[in-house]
């Protein structure tokens, strides 16, 4: 079982990851081929909006699965 410090440290690592991933796609990649332009300002308060969902969600199912097989195994 891990712990739910554990599920944090894990879900912060895997978001976090996909926060750098993320910012580098959408300054580099996304905005330019559709023509928008944004500051790297806005990119970086779109991005962590967004990782900050990922991260609740992440950190939620890991902690249900967790529940789940101690309660069913």
């Amino acid at each position: 079982m891990q712990s739910r410090l554990g599920s944090l440290a894990e879900a912060t690592l895997n978001i976090g990851s996909g926060f750098l991933l993320s910012m580098i796609v959408w300054q580099m990649i996304a905005n330019p081929l559709f023509g928008y332009t944004i500051s790297l300002g806005e990119n970086v308060a779109l991005t962590a909006i967004f990782t900050s969902v990922s991260l609740i969600r992440s950190y939620a199912w890991r902690r249900y699965f967790n529940w789940r097989n101690n309660k069913c195994g």
